[in-house]
């Protein structure tokens, strides 16, 4: 059976991390000019000595994303069905031991910000729940995909890791896409921000894309939060992850995020903190190292940020998120799960994207147009 973790367990962080610190100028350059790069090379394009390469990494990856993907960029939005969690993690607001109220969406409920987002011209949406499985188990799944597989294009799911067969058991029922993020890939780091739950198992959440990839899911996504360890590092493992992943499971797609650590209710300060120009790096070092694999980015980040790197690789953006179960008209006032940066409409959006010559995707008419 394959599985990621055999690979994974023969690099040692402490030497990843000082390979990526002592690549040099020529590495970057090397990087930039082979025609298939290696997860070597990525190493060079993440590394301190590529900093000085911006822009002519901005260009090449630029280049990369019109020729793959052309002037398109497909629009999300989130729709939270439960804060409720069973596990403790340090930098959530959903998390167990914060004493917040908690809610899961009823099936009416779940209509109701249905058709909220349905006004606002939505044709993909993202399911994402708090990690309980007596509470958002697999039926409840079941009923969430029966009911708004009518009316969306693309149901794609951020939720607690599964078992193989539950996945099976989901795609049937429009499950399209399944995000699962690793947060970090240092071991004992990880241990330390999530001490209590199911997702204390580093390994069983590891190997998930594994248990996707065997059951046949269309897309899935990964990435790291970025903050809780040193991001260089966290990325390489990414990387190496997707290029695993990418040759095992060559039937299905595959997109990456990267959100940086936001504020919440209980606040977790970044042991890391990555600047704009670093994220713009790391940006075009994904695009870079490959070509095929659509890049996201949420309203974790400013407006600025955001007008700025449209051009630079990405391929989807969210827009008029809401981080609360009810979020959007039963309960807009419930907790979020972080606070959100970007609060423009995804009219504006939408705008943003157009005058910088390329063409939103996101309502049914566009999804025919385009």
């Amino acid at each position: 059976m394959n599985n990621f973790i055999e690979i994974f367990e023969q690099y040692h962080w402490d030497e990843v991390k000082a390979r990526i610190y002592s690549k040099t100028s020529e590495d970057v350059e090397r990087a930039l000019n082979v025609s298939k790069r290696t997860v070597e090379d990525f190493m060079a394009l993440v590394s301190p000595a590529a900093a000085a390469y911006l822009e002519p990494m901005a260009h090449l990856s630029q280049q990369i994303t019109q020729k793959r993907f052309g002037k398109i960029i497909q629009m999300y939005i989130p729709l939270y069905l439960s804060n409720e969690c069973n596990n403790i993690c340090t930098y959530c607001g959903f998390s167990l031991d914060n004493k917040v109220k908690r809610r899961t969406l009823t099936p009416m409920e779940i209509m109701q910000e249905a058709a909220a987002i349905k006004e606002m011209g939505y044709d993909h949406v993202l399911l994402v729940t708090g990690e309980a499985n007596q509470t958002v188990h697999v039926n409840y799944f079941k009923k969430a995909l029966e009911l708004l597989k009518p009316h969306f294009s693309h149901v794609s799911m951020e939720v607690q890791p599964l078992d193989e067969e539950d996945y099976t058991e989901l795609i049937p029922y429009g499950l399209n896409t399944v995000l699962i993020y690793q947060e970090t890939y240092h071991k004992d780091d990880y241990r330390k921000h999530h001490p209590k739950g199911k997702k204390s198992n580093f390994q069983y959440r590891i190997e998930t894309p594994d248990r996707l990839g065997r059951a046949g899911i269309h897309k899935m996504g990964l990435g790291v939060l970025i903050g809780l360890e040193d991001w260089r590092t966290d990325s390489f493992f990414t990387a190496l992850h997707l290029s695993y992943l990418e040759k095992t499971y060559w039937k299905t797609k595959y997109s990456l995020s990267f959100p940086r650590l936001r504020p919440f209710s209980g606040g977790l300060e970044p042991k890391v903190e990555m600047s704009d120009r670093e994220l713009v790096q790391l940006i075009c070092a994904y695009r870079i190292f490959d070509e095929e694999v659509e890049i996201s980015l949420s309203t974790r980040e400013s407006e600025k940020f955001r007008n700025n790197v449209i051009k630079l690789g990405i391929t989807s953006i969210s827009a008029g998120s809401k981080t609360n179960p009810g979020g959007y008209v039963v309960e807009p006032g419930s907790l979020e799960q972080f606070e959100i940066s970007d609060e423009r409409s995804p009219e504006h959006i939408a705008k943003v994207i157009r005058e910088q010559g390329y063409e939103p995707v996101w309502k049914d008419w566009d999804r025919i147009l385009y």
